[in-house]
């Protein structure tokens, strides 16, 4: 497998992302595109009041030229793909597609918010509508191109075929993992340090796999992620906004199912999915307890789980250094259970 294309795509989507900032930045303070902080975060978020958000734009033109760019060099590399096919081209582009969609939906969502001074943004049920409807168009788009197994690789277990209910859990899984993306960007540099790692996991996995489209779509990301940082890192300068972690949340999908390990995010997307988890817990306890002692209880200081941290003290540079390194823990896992199932 050539590394140039690998490292091309990383370092082009860095350097679009970290020198569209000095561009873009100015430009959201002079449309007053300020970031609104609800009441119901932390008191301390409120200095972070009208830092410019919808920074996702950075690295989604970052990712997306350097893809399109190392999809055109692999194209005309002879021999090059691991399959001798264009199924991983196809799944590439549907993945992109779909990344594009969320980040769509994710910046018509922050539209509201900024532009419409709706706090919520969409509602609910018009966000979950748009992403039943992007899933199960990606998934039709796969099956389309060829990849009907519906046979999926636990990890350190084997091969499990889900049969019909394959495509269900399928729609679901990638409206969680997409949401759970989202809820991680809380805190400065979080969302993009963990998933900066998370990127990292996926390179590791398509070397193993030999996936050469997948590696580079991987080290995209990668490169996005780190050039955004330069901008986002505490203090941040600019959030990324719905627009940029629901794209996130689309790419880290596309990455796993382009790779034909979907399950494997209970490792390479450990944090995201703590983060969901901790949302969920923290809801049905409140629930239960009220219904039971007529008044709502909290297991957590605050959820989703970083602001717990945040409220027994941890700086928001400890908390990313420390759930970054988790995320490590989790793809080191990953790769071996993909070293072992697959060699």
């Amino acid at each position: 497998m050539s590394s140039l294309p690998i490292v091309s795509a990383a370092a082009v989507a860095f350097g679009i992302t970290a020198l569209t900032g000095f561009w873009l930045i100015p430009v959201l303070r002079r449309l007053k595109y300020g970031q609104t902080i609800l009441d119901i975060g932390p008191s301390w978020h409120k200095k972070k009041q009208g830092v410019p958000t919808m920074g996702g734009i950075m690295f989604i033109a970052g990712i997306t030229v350097a893809t399109l760019a190392g999809l055109f060099t692999l194209s005309s590399t002879p021999g090059i793909w691991a399959s001798g096919s264009v199924r991983e081209g196809m799944s590439i582009i549907l993945g992109l597609v779909m990344a594009l969609a969320f980040g769509m939906v994710g910046f018509i969502d922050d539209y509201v918010k900024v532009v419409k001074k709706r706090n919520l943004g969409l509602n609910a049920g018009q966000k979950m509508a748009m992403m039943f409807f992007i899933s199960i168009l990606y998934l039709a788009g796969l099956w389309l191109a060829g990849e009907r197994s519906t046979i999926v690789a636990a990890p350190f277990y084997g091969q499990v075929n889900l049969g019909y209910a394959y495509y269900p859990l399928a729609v679901l899984g990638i409206i969680y993992l997409v949401n759970v993306v989202n809820l991680t960007d809380g805190i400065d540099g979080l969302c993009s340090s963990v998933t900066f790692v998370s990127s990292l996991g996926f390179l590791c996995i398509a070397t193993v796999l030999r996936f050469s489209g997948m590696a580079m779509l991987s080290a995209a990301l990668a490169g996005g992620c780190l050039g955004f940082l330069m901008w986002n890192f505490y203090p941040a300068r600019v959030f990324m906004g719905d627009t940029g972690s629901l794209f996130l949340g689309g790419l880290v999908v596309a990455l796993a199912f382009g790779l034909g390990i979907p399950v494997f995010l209970l490792f390479l997307g450990i944090i995201y999915i703590v983060e969901g988890l901790s949302v969920m817990i923290q809801v049905g306890w409140f629930k239960i307890t009220k219904r039971r002692y007529g008044a709502g209880r909290r297991l957590f200081k605050m959820s989703p789980i970083h602001h717990h941290f945040e409220m027994l003290g941890w700086s928001e540079t400890k908390i990313v250094m420390v759930f970054s390194l988790i995320q490590v823990a989790g793809c080191v896992a990953a790769v071996l259970a993909a070293q072992r199932l697959y060699s």
